[in-house]
């Protein structure tokens, strides 16, 4: 049936031009599954380890495409209303980063629960926000996903508990998360996200250590950026092997540049979970392109050469499309009208979350609570009052 399909498409294009073959590619030509020889991890108190030969499909692999593209942009646009004033306060971007989060989101479910750091907002996209609702937080309009009032560090979706702005803090509520998994038996997980920066904080140790006497279901990852701040990871860490970091605790180290290799090594680390056998700690070495903050312009610790080696040899966008072209996946036409209709969906969310009218002022002490009769709130003294409702 296809081979006909392509047949008459082709007749098509030798009577009316060029018009069609995009068409007719799109039926027959293209190759719809390809398997791919990925880099081994490196594992700790593991007796196995991650697949090093994997297949992706062509649908898989357009779907990613288009995910890591639209946090690329939507991260690149976040820059330019920053610097013009627009977006203001933290505003940690996390271009460089994307096949993290979608990797890791193609290792797990939806219904799966996934916690991180303030570098949120591809977490966000990927847990099911939607772009408008992601620029209007940022600019802290009444449409934005926290309602205008989260800001850049503070935005959520079912289950996806932020973006959090206290350094390591988040670990311990991922690991409450997957208890309260293991207590339901709903054969869920946590993903509990965390930077270099955070990684010798004392309650991240603390967590492991009873995430393991319990066997929860928590997969903690450490996103090993090369640097927290503007502090090399070798300046700060004794032991940059922070997948061994949790002793006791199996883990992973991984390419975080590589989509699949992310994808791999979580989709493991959830069997492992799943299968009742506790925690899993899993690194994940990546890089960001911005710096720390945008207060931070982030070549005064390291070069531009560096960041643009890593940009030419690792980026993860450019790896993945590489791979669907040279295994006749897609074309450079087709992966350009996806970068098209995601650059026109960028600037419709930018054009609304400039013209959006931000949140009343009666509405400031809203959502304190959930699902609780209206209280009254004090304001900044005893004679000022706000009104709360759920």
């Amino acid at each position: 049936m296809l081979t006909n399909i392509s047949t008459v498409l082709r007749t098509c294009v030798q009577r009316n031009g060029t018009a069609a073959v995009a068409s007719a590619r799109t039926y027959a030509d293209f190759t719809q599954q390809a398997s791919f020889e990925i880099k081994k991890c490196d594992v700790h108190k593991l007796d196995e380890s991650p697949a090093t030969e994997v297949v992706m499909t062509r649908e898989e692999g357009l779907k990613y495409y288009r995910t890591m593209q639209t946090i690329r942009r939507m991260e690149l646009k976040a820059d330019q209303l920053y610097k013009q004033k627009i977006i203001r306060g933290f505003c940690h971007l996390y271009d460089g980063q994307e096949a993290c989060a979608v990797g890791i989101e193609a290792g797990i479910n939806l219904s799966d629960h996934l916690i991180t750091a303030y570098r949120a907002h591809g977490y966000t996209l990927t847990r099911g926000g939607t772009v408008r609702e992601i620029m209007a937080e940022l600019t802290g309009r009444k449409g934005g996903i926290a309602k205008g009032k989260g800001g850049s560090m503070h935005m959520y979706t079912k289950n996806f508990y932020g973006g959090n702005g206290i350094v390591g803090a988040q670990v311990p509520l991922g690991a409450g998360v997957a208890l309260a998994c293991k207590i339901q038996g709903n054969n869920q997980l946590c993903v509990s996200l965390y930077g270099d920066g955070a990684a010798n904080q004392g309650q991240i140790f603390e967590a492991y250590n009873m995430a393991a006497l319990w066997k929860l279901p928590a997969i903690f990852i450490c996103e090993n950026n090369k640097y927290g701040m503007g502090t090399s990871v070798e300046r700060s860490s004794a032991s940059t092997d922070y997948y061994k970091r949790g002793d006791y605790i199996p883990g992973l180290r991984v390419d975080g540049m590589d989509l699949l290799c992310v994808r791999e090594a979580t989709k493991f680390a959830a069997d492992h979970c799943r299968a009742g056998k506790g925690p899993i700690l899993m690194e994940l070495q990546t890089y960001r392109y911005h710096g720390h903050s945008m207060s931070d312009p982030g070549v005064s610790y390291r070069t531009r050469d560096e960041i643009q080696e890593v940009r030419s040899k690792s980026d993860p966008i450019s790896m993945l499309k590489d791979r669907m072209l040279s295994n006749n996946m897609a074309s450079v036409d087709e992966l350009k009208e996806i970068d098209v209709s995601v650059r026109k969906e960028i600037e419709d969310a930018a054009q609304f979350a400039t013209t959006d009218p931000e949140p009343p002022l009666e509405e400031l002490c809203s959502h304190i609570f959930h699902n609780e009769p209206p209280m009254d709130v004090r304001g900044v003294n005893i004679w000022a009052k706000l009104k709360s409702s759920s």
